[in-house]
C-alpha cells in the first residue's frame, strides 16, 4: 500500500532498526538513561535551547509546556485552527484549568500581530490573565504552511513588551526550516534555530518527517525544562529504559533533516499531476511543504470518503479532511515511483 495518509504513518529506517538494538540504556527517571541524554543533549544544542526533554508524544509535549507557562485560570491565545485547540482532546483546559482564546489564522497559518496585540487582557479581576502565546510551524490544518524568521521575531518582541511567554508547536519545524531554505537559501538546521530563537519553548517530532518510530522533544531553558520533567512525570510520561527509543531517534537527528527537501519535491510533483486531473480542485497554496490539500469538483457525484475507498482498491491510501476534501502527506516512504502509481490510481477512479 502507498500510504499518504499522514506522515506519521512512517516506519523506522533499518539503521533506526540497528541502533534500537544496540542501544545503552538506564533507567530514565533516574536521569541515567546516557542514550536518552544524549538525545537530548543534541536536540538543545540544534536549537540554541539550553535543555531538551524527550516525550511520547508531540501532544503530551504541547501539555506540558501550558501547564508550565501557566497557572489554572490563566489564559493562552491559540489559532481557531491551530493542532493544540483542533486537535488534542482539549487537555489544556481538562487537565490544566487554562482558558484558550481563539484567535482566526491567516491564511499562512499565523496569528495577525494585531490580533494578538488586541487579544492581550488588561490587569483585571473580572478576566483571566493572558500568560501565553502558542504558534505552529509548519501548520498543518491552513496546508502545511510556513511561518517566517522574521514574523517569529515580531511574535516574540511583542511577547516580551506584554511580559508573555511564547510557546511553538514546531511538530514539522524542519519542514518549515527546509522550506525556507528552499526559497531563500541557507542552511536548515542553522534556520531551524532563527526560527525558534524568539520563543520561550518549542516542542518538535521525531516521529513524522524525520522517521521515528515515536517521540517528540520539548526543549526550553534549564529551569523551564526541570519543571517539565516534574509535570511529565505526573502526567505519567516518566518511562524508564527509553533509550530504545532515543537511538532512533539519534539517528533522525543526523540522517533525515537534511533530506526533507526530497519529500517537498515529490508533494510538488504530486500537486502538479493532480491539477491536470479533471474532478479534483487544488487548494490555492498547496503544497508549501509536504501536504497536498484538495477538493472533488462539485460536478463529481461521489463524496470523498467513497473515492478514498475506491483508491484503496487501488493500493492506495489518502486522509479525508472533510466531507469532499483530502490531505495528502509525502514522507521517507514514498518514492517517484509511488507518486505517479497515485496519480495513475487518482486518473481510473475519477
Amino acid at each position: 500500500m502507498i500510504d499518504l495518509r499522514s506522515d506519521t504513518v512512517t516506519q523506522p529506517t533499518e539503521a533506526m532498526r540497528r541502533a534500537m538494538a544496540a542501544a545503552e540504556v538506564g533507567d530514565d527517571v533516574y536521569g541515567e538513561d546516557p542514550t536518552v541524554n544524549r538525545l537530548q543533549e543534541m536536540a538543545a544544542a540544534m536549537l540554541g535551547k539550553e535543555a531538551a526533554l524527550f516525550v511520547p508524544s508531540g501532544t503530551m509535549g504541547n501539555l506540558i509546556a501550558v501547564l508550565v507557562h501557566c497557572q489554572r485560570g490563566d489564559e493562552v491565545l491559540v489559532g481557531e485552527k491551530s493542532h493544540t485547540f483542533l486537535f488534542e482532546a482539549g487537555g489544556i483546559s481538562a487537565l490544566g484549568g487554562v482558558h484558550s482564546r481563539q484567535l482566526p489564522n491567516r491564511a499562512d497559518g499565523g496569528l495577525a500581530l494585531e490580533d494578538i496585540q488586541r487579544s492581550i487582557r488588561p490587569e483585571d479581576v473580572h478576566q483571566p490573565p493572558t500568560r501565553l502565546i502558542c504558534l505552529e510551524n509548519t501548520h498543518n490544518f491552513c496546508g502545511g504552511t510556513v511561518q517566517s524568521v522574521e514574523y517569529m521575531r515580531q511574535v516574540g518582541q511583542l511577547a516580551q513588551e506584554y511580559g508573555l511567554k511564547v510557546h511553538l508547536d514546531g511538530a514539522r519545524l524542519f519542514n518549515a526550516a527546509t522550506a525556507i531554505v528552499e526559497q531563500q537559501g541557507g542552511e536548515v538546521r542553522k534556520v531551524a534555530r532563527e526560527l525558534v530563537e524568539p520563543v520561550d519553548s518549542l516542542m518538535f517530532c521525531l516521529s513524522k518527517g524525520l522517521c521515528a518510530p515515536v517521540g517528540s522533544l520539548l526543549c526550553g531553558s534549564e529551569a523551564f525544562i526541570r519543571e517539565a520533567r516534574r509535570v511529565r512525570k505526573m502526567l505519567g510520561g516518566g518511562m524508564r529504559q527509553v533509550g530504545v527509543l532515543a537511538a532512533a531517534g539519534l539517528v533522525a537527528l543526523e540522517s533525515m533533516v537534511d533530506r526533507l527537501h526530497e519529500d517537498h519535491r515529490r508533494a510538488r510533483r504530486l500537486a502538479e499531476g493532480l491539477r491536470a486531473i479533471p474532478g479534483l480542485v487544488l487548494d490555492a497554496m498547496t503544497p508549501v511543504t509536504n501536504m497536498v490539500f484538495l477538493s472533488l469538483a462539485t460536478d463529481v457525484p461521489w463524496n470523498a470518503a467513497q473515492v478514498a475507498a475506491r483508491l484503496r482498491e487501488k493500493g492506495v491510501l489518502v486522509g479525508k479532511v472533510g466531507e469532499r476534501r483530502f490531505r495528502l502527506v509525502t514522507h521517507y516512504w514514498i518514492d517517484d515511483a509511488a507518486v505517479e502509481r497515485t496519480l495513475q490510481a487518482f486518473r481510473e477512479v475519477l
